[in-house]
């Protein structure tokens, strides 16, 4: 039984959307429209929905975008959590960003969101389902996972193998891997003040500790995730949903 369940996230916003040019010449990659609707938005509606009260949103390549962005539909969306800037003037990678923010996220537990990610929920909403799972007396993170079969859009080798209590092992160099990370997590943002370098850095230093330790643990999604990293990713993603084929690819 969950013994807290967080009330602030990071939102992952700062990458440079590289895979996914030309689209993203002009915007980031996060305003990129799924459904109609920025992606980055998207990710802030599922925090409303699960009672996230503050967000803090990191942002590099044209930050200035994302900002003013926020600042417009914020008014729009008076369900959002309130929403904190904190902009990179290099670029920190996932752990530097995070740990850059951290006077701003405080000690609890956080959700993290890549802000770059679709996904559709099982009949759970996935951020209630990882709330409920999370146990901080054994567990310094917790993520998502999608099986990599049922993937929409994902042809990589996978990142990690997961035991039947949910704890995560990374695959090896020339293994696959039947599990790939959703972009969302639960973390304890402890971890990324300690022992960690400043500058930039990947979240991947966090969760091979957390490995190492024990207390690495995974949670499937029930529902689809789409990956959306290239045009052509995205194109699919929006022929499966325009068409109802989500049901399809469900089973």
């Amino acid at each position: 039984m969950t013994l807290t369940v967080p009330d602030t996230a990071m939102v992952l916003a700062a990458g440079k959307g590289l895979r996914m040019r030309p689209l993203t010449d002009h915007r980031p990659k996060p305003l990129i429209p799924v459904l109609g609707r920025p992606m980055l938005d998207h990710a802030l509606d599922r925090l409303a929905a699960a009672g996230v009260a503050k967000a803090v949103v990191n942002s590099h390549y044209l930050g200035a975008m994302i900002g003013d962005h926020l600042k417009s539909r914020a008014a729009e969306n008076p369900s959002w959590p309130a929403i904190a800037l904190s902009p990179e003037e290099t670029l920190l990678e996932t752990g530097g960003g995070v740990k850059k923010a951290l006077p701003l996220l405080g000690a609890a537990p956080v959700y993290t969101v890549n802000a770059d990610i679709f996904w559709l929920d099982g009949p759970i909403p996935a951020l209630r389902r990882l709330a409920a799972y999370w146990n901080p007396a054994e567990m310094d993170a917790l993520l998502l996972m999608m099986a990599t079969t049922k993937s929409v859009g994902y042809d990589g080798p996978g990142d990690y193998h997961m035991d039947p209590l949910g704890r995560l092992t990374r695959r090896g160099e020339l293994e696959l891997a039947p599990f790939v990370y959703a972009g969302v997590q639960i973390v304890k943002p402890e971890l990324f003040a300690a022992d960690t370098p400043d500058g930039a850095f990947s979240t991947n230093r966090i969760w091979d500790r957390a490995q190492q330790a024990g207390r690495l643990f995974g949670l499937a999604h029930d529902g689809l995730w789409f990956h959306v990293g290239t045009p052509g990713g995205l194109r699919e993603a929006e022929d499966l949903l325009a068409i109802g084929g989500v049901r399809a690819v469900a089973h």
